[in-house]
């Protein structure tokens, strides 16, 4: 067994690895606290077949930690809750992009939450638990990556605040990070100037250093070598072949306006050179398909740069046109249409008494609690021109409903002054870029049809980040495409007077503060 144990944040945290989980290909024990989770990392031997990186991120919360029994008729741990799945994507997102491009091997990061001391939230333990199990293992991984939750009380950071410190923050924001750089970032506030954000996420970044450094140490004598493995290369005439027969063609394709026109034609042009190419390098489908992608990345990422154009026509600070609409649906409390460019929410809200509440039993508190605001996000395939099966709700569209529901939720009244359960429920009917801060905008609209007093009227937008090395640009609005083939999704909500909800995913190395502000 080998075992640390450091101060961190005023509060004892230990670090420990070779007792418990030792057929894990990475486990490592955190305490923080009498918080205590077990996170490990396994590999497959081979790679799979598929055309892009297999990591699935589980996070389980036991009853047992906080002393409780499930309540309800099945007395055993079922799906996971909405707060289980949250805390899952907050340790997928930073660390899927820190692994080497082209490893397609299925890959596990498992937390399990052993015990609960209803101070000490488990989440953050869990990415600091993932990173040293991953470091330790065989598995290629370009870590250390922490996570810290920032708050402020009055006027004074706090890091890692506990729960009960929480209730008097006007912030709640988890900030991850490498040495260098900050990879993510997901929280909330009470209408925080930017600028103030951003001294959060340096107040953060300090502390994620002094993360890291912790786990270099524990690291140092114990961990493995690193497993074998070839990225697949690309033959050089395939590669000088497809680029001769398409590259024009995708420049023209990936121009046009119309989103379902563009996948058209450049799912045309898949199909013909795959077509043209069969005879020649038979068996070579998945080597074209690369090769392919690759060209769409490229052509639409220096058309931005060198042409200050996008793909929709648009300079890089435009956003798309906007329309408006309250009072569409006869019979429901409020309802409202909001449409920017080829994205499309439709919200709708009710109104309900206390005995709609949501009741919540969780191991972060004592009690069963329960909760009067609730927005609900739903992403149905026709949404983007597809038909594929719809098997329940899906983890996006959990986090999409949560970062939305976190941007209204400072802006409603006290429940002293309006004593109601209010439920929004946000389906998006088209999408082509951010449906998440098309769903803040419709809450808000068809929150103030319904009559409820909001502070203020709340929007949200998703900005983009194309780097080529010195050349950057900051785009607003981004579509679907350029979410997918740039380096950054970086949502923001709020009102005229400051943020409420924030949230951001990158997959280049990292953010500097200075090209964040």
């Amino acid at each position: 067994m080998h075992r640390i144990e450091r101060t961190f944040a005023g509060r004892r945290l230990v670090l420990e690895t070779g007792r418990m989980a030792r057929q894990a290909h990475g486990a490592c024990l955190v305490q923080y606290g009498e918080t205590v989770v077990l996170c490990t990392a396994t590999v497959q031997d081979t790679p799979t077949s598929l055309p892009f990186f297999p990591l699935t991120v589980e996070y389980r919360e036991k009853s047992y930690a906080a002393g409780k029994i499930p309540g309800g008729f099945i007395k055993r741990e079922g799906r996971p809750s909405e707060k289980e799945i949250l805390s899952a994507r907050q340790i997928d997102r930073p660390c899927r992009p820190l692994f080497p491009e082209g490893f397609l091997y299925e890959t596990q990061l498992f937390v399990n939450v052993l015990s609960a001391d209803q101070e000490n939230d488990a989440d953050v333990l869990g990415l600091l638990g993932c990173s040293a199990a991953l470091n330790m293992s065989k598995i290629p991984f370009a870590g250390p990556v922490a996570a810290v939750r920032v708050g402020r009380i009055e006027g004074q950071w706090v890091i890692n605040p506990t729960f009960q410190q929480l209730q008097f923050s006007d912030m709640d924001i988890v900030v991850a990070g490498t040495e260098s750089a900050i990879t993510m970032v997901e929280g909330g506030a009470i209408e925080v100037p930017e600028e103030e954000i951003a001294e959060a996420l340096i107040v953060a970044h300090k502390a994620i250093r002094e993360l890291i450094d912790i786990q270099k140490e524990f690291l140092k004598d114990i961990s493995l070598p690193k497993m074998e493995w070839v990225k697949e290369e690309i033959p050089e005439e395939i590669e000088r072949r497809v680029t001769a027969l398409v590259e024009a063609k995708i420049t023209e394709a990936l121009n046009l306006k119309e989103k379902s026109e563009r996948n058209q034609a450049l799912a045309a042009v898949r199909e013909d050179v795959k077509a043209a190419l069969a005879e020649e390098f038979p068996e070579q489908d998945r080597a074209v398909g690369t090769v392919l992608a690759a060209i769409e990345k490229r052509v639409m990422r220096q058309q931005i740069l060198q042409r200050n154009e996008r793909v929709d026509g648009r300079r890089p600070d435009e956003i798309r046109p906007i329309t408006c609409e309250v009072g569409v649906l006869p019979r429901t409390h409020g309802s409202a249409l909001f449409t920017r460019g080829q994205t499309q929410a439709l919200a709708v809200v009710t109104l309900g008494t206390s005995n709609d509440e949501q009741r919540i039993d969780t191991i972060d508190v004592p009690q069963e609690t329960s909760k009067s605001f609730m927005l609900h996000y739903n992403f149905p395939p026709f949404s983007t021109g597809e038909a594929k099966p719809v098997r329940g709700t899906s983890r996006r569209e959990i986090g999409h409903g949560a970062l939305a529901e976190r941007a209204i939720q400072p802006l409603l009244p006290a429940y002293e002054d309006f004593p109601y359960t209010i439920r929004v429920v946000s389906d998006i009917l088209e999408s082509n870029g951010s449906s998440s801060m098309a769903s803040v905008c419709g809450a808000s609209l068809s929150l103030m049809d319904a009559g409820v007093p909001i502070r203020a009227a709340c929007a949200g937008v998703a900005m983009g980040l194309i780097k080529e090395g010195d050349d950057v640009a900051i785009l607003t609005d981004i579509l679907g495409l350029e979410d997918a083939l740039g380096d950054m999704d970086f949502k923001v909500a709020g009102t005229r007077e400051g943020v409420t909800s924030i949230q951001m995913d990158i997959k280049i190395e990292g953010l500097t503060i200075g090209l964040m502000r």
